[in-house]
Parts: C-alpha cells; sequence; structure tokens
C-alpha cells in the first residue's frame, strides 16, 4: 500500500529463472527488487478513457465536465442540469445518485441496454437464478436468434425497455444492474436521450432532437483504456482494447510462465469468483504443478507447455465472457472442476443442486487443490442463508426456501441434459 510500481522488466538471467526486476516507489524513494514471478493485478479500470474529440464544441461549452472515475458525491450536482454521457453501470449508478439532487439529469446513449434488478425472480438475486449450470447449457446451445428471443422476453417482463427509450439497437447481451432507474425515468426524474450530437456554450444538442436542452455539468462515463505503463509493450500487446492472453490471463509469447494478468476481464457475472480462479490456476502454473491444459503446443515450446500456436489464441474481448464455462475451464485445468455425472452416481441430491441451482464458488472446493470439507454443506444450504436476513419475520406456514421448481422437475431435465449432452 502507497507504494507506485514503476517498471517491470526481465531480469537478465529470464531465459532460464523467468525472474523479474521490479522497481517500486514508496515515499519519493524507488526500490528495486527481484522476484520469481509477477501477478499484474492492476484490473480493467486504471486509465480512464475520455474521448473528448468524439463530442463536436466540447471546447466551447462553459460548463464543468468529467470522467465518472472522477465523482465522489452527489451534493457536486445540486441545483444543477446533469448530463451523463454513457449508460453503463457506473453511468447509471452516478445518474440515479445525481437525480435526488439535481434541478434535472439526462443519460445520452447511443446503443441502449438491457436493465436487470438485483431482486429477481421470486425475489431471489439475478445471479442466483441466471448463473447455473441449467441457464448456459440453454445459452450455450440455443441458436442465435432463439437465445436473444429468450433473453429478451425474460428482461422485458420486468418492464417494457423499448416504452423506456432502452432497448438495445443490436442483439447482444449487456445488462446494466440498477433497481432504481425505470421508477425515474417513470417519475420524470431522469430522461434518456440518444447520443451527442453537438455542445454549446451552455447547452447540448443530441441526434434526432431538434431543441437544445441546457447542460451545467456532464459526467462522461466513456469507459477505460487497457493499460500497464510499468510493462514493456513486448510483454503485454494491448491493441484496440485488446490484450493477446492465453485465457486471458497468460501473454502468449513468454519464454517462461512467471508473469500472469489477473482480472482484465468483464463476465456476465460476479468478477471475483473469476479473479479467485484465475489466481488458483496462476499459483499452480508459477509452482510446477497443475497446469493441465489441453491445447497442442509447438514442438519447440518445451517451457511453454501450457501455450497454445498463436493462431488459435483469440483475442481478449473484455465486454462479454461466458461466467460458468470460463470457470469450468480454468478449474478442469486445475482438477477443480464438479463432475455431474459423476457425482449424480454416488450424491444425486447435490448433483442436482449443482446442475439446477447457482453456480457458487463452493462448487469449485469439492476437488481439487484448496479442498474444503465444509463445501457440500454450504451448496445444499445456501438458500436459507441467502434469505436468512430477509426472512426477520416467517409467517405461519410458510414453505421451504429451497425453490420447489428444483425438486419436481430436477431429474427430468438432468436426464434430458444427460441425453443431449453437456
Amino acid at each position: 500500500f502507497q507504494t507506485t510500481v514503476v517498471s517491470i522488466r526481465k531480469h537478465p538471467d529470464f531465459a532460464t529463472t523467468g525472474r523479474w526486476s521490479v522497481v517500486t516507489e514508496a515515499g519519493g524513494k524507488q526500490t528495486s527488487d527481484v522476484f520469481d514471478a509477477v501477478m499484474v493485478c492492476s484490473g480493467n479500470f486504471s486509465e480512464p478513457s475520455l474521448p473528448l474529440q468524439c463530442f463536436p464544441g466540447i471546447e466551447r461549452f462553459q460548463g464543468q465536465y468529467f470522467h465518472s472515475r472522477q465523482y465522489k458525491h452527489p451534493d457536486v450536482f445540486q441545483g444543477r442540469h446533469v448530463l451523463v454521457v454513457g449508460m453503463g453501470n457506473s453511468g447509471v449508478d452516478i445518474a440515479v445518485e445525481a437525480s435526488r439532487v439535481a434541478a434535472k439529469v439526462t443519460i445520452s446513449t447511443t446503443r441502449g441496454a438491457w436493465l436487470l434488478s438485483r431482486v429477481f425472480e421470486r425475489g431471489y438475486p439475478w445471479d442466483m437464478i441466471l448463473n447455473t449450470r441449467l441457464m448456459s447449457l440453454i445459452k450455450t446451445n440455443l441458436p442465435g436468434p432463439l437465445s436473444w428471443w429468450l433473453i429478451n422476453y425474460k428482461v422485458n417482463k420486468w418492464f417494457n425497455h423499448e416504452n423506456y427509450g432502452l432497448q438495445p439497437e443490436k442483439r447482444y447481451f449487456l445488462p446494466i444492474l440498477n433497481d432504481d432507474l425505470p421508477s425515474y425515468i417513470l417519475t420524470g426524474r431522469i430522461t434518456i436521450r440518444p447520443g451527442v450530437k453537438e455542445f454549446k456554450d451552455n447547452s447540448v444538442l443530441f441526434h434526432n432532437c431538434p431543441e437544445e436542452e441546457p447542460i451545467d455539468i456532464v459526467v462522461f462515463c466513456t469507459g477505460y483504456n487497457v493499460s500497464f505503463p510499468f510493462l514493456e509493450e513486448s510483454v503485454v500487446r494491448v491493441e484496440n482494447k485488446h490484450a493477446s492472453l492465453y485465457k486471458y490471463v497468460f501473454p502468449t509469447h513468454l519464454q517462461k510462465p512467471t508473469l500472469a494478468v489477473l482480472g482484465l476481464i468483464k463476465p456476465l457475472g460476479a468478477i471475483m469468483p473469476v479473479a479467485e480462479m484465475q489466481a488458483r490456476w496462476v499459483s499452480c502454473v508459477f509452482k510446477g504443478r497443475g497446469a493441465n491444459v489441453s491445447p497442442p503446443v509447438p514442438q519447440n515450446a518445451a517451457q511453454t507447455h501450457f501455450i497454445p500456436p498463436a493462431r488459435e489464441i483469440p483475442e481478449l474481448r473484455i465486454l462479454k465472457t461466458e461466467w460458468l464455462l470460463y470457470l469450468d475451464t480454468l478449474a478442469s485445468f486445475i482438477g477443480a472442476k464438479p463432475s455431474v455425472l459423476g457425482l449424480l452416481c454416488t450424491d444425486p441430491w447435490l448433483a442436482l443442486t449443482i446442475f439446477f441451482g447457482p453456480c457458487s464458488p463452493y462448487q469449485y472446493r469439492l476437488g481439487g487443490p484448496g479442498r474444503w470439507e465444509g463445501a457440500r454443506q454450504a451448496i445444499l444450504t445456501q438458500w436459507d442463508r441467502v434469505l436468512k436476513p430477509t426472512r426477520t419475520r416467517v409467517p405461519a406456514g410458510s414453505s421451504s426456501s429451497f425453490p420447489s421448481l428444483l425438486i419436481v422437475v430436477g431429474l427430468l431435465l438432468l436426464l434430458a441434459a444427460v441425453i443431449f449432452g453437456f
């Protein structure tokens, strides 16, 4: 803490040892150390992207503007007319907070977005319903148009996105999580507009909107650049916000697998289990054990046995990753992926719970390095523990908190999944 990493360079004996020379700075003093391995965990949000050249007239705008990374407190919006440019999670959260004190808040979005509430079907958290092995099987095997129709149907059950100006123009699932936005649009506290056409001295003009709108403050929620200023470009190459990393972790061309990038990914699910699984795999690779990776290797790549040929390495697509499939892939490398079919023979109730219930990180502690004896019980009781803080009053004759659907149709659906393969 309170330490800046100035540079990470290959040590002169890197070809044989894989070591790194790391220069850090604290209190104005620089220190150089040598490490056997390095994990780069700076993530996605270290260098703000503020493409002002894409917004004509911004140079003559007389109001205040800043990137969302600089936002700290809604008091700055008190009584002001606020424009939020961009509709990611940060943009929506800032707009909602600003609308409680501002005179008016407008969100400008060129693409729209699906909106999910944290409280999903039957009052459960959304990821406990959507991030299951059954749902993953459906999403990855349905034809594209049918999958899009199903997602469109699901997300529009809460409210009609088209009526609120949020319907995405392209068929991709990029969800935004916010509980308040629909009601704030409905009550007029937030207005949704298309992309910015031009800024004036004290106003803004939107595409397909003939009237100017007065603006005092602009918050640019325009994302972040992928940046590693402490690394040489030859170590991790970044082009158009994409980086060539095997399984989004390892640089593809190093002689020794002793540097890994963790957390440079935006999965459709919680980042914490993903970062944890990356760290478990990387730790095994650094220790020289458990690097169980199946892709073919070049004949002259004995020291990089876990890296496939360059043509087989996909670019890092930061904005979309199938959460469960990625977790399973990394877990299989270290022997921690649960076998639903195997458990069906030895522990059928656990197998059903794993397949139809939420894919919580406990599943990856049933086996492999870091195996936990309490994982089974944690999986079987997770529904009760999620609801315990909310059930401060239990109505007479209330049913079990475990979803009845799992009990009624579990065996039939699992049989179908086995027949069609998963």
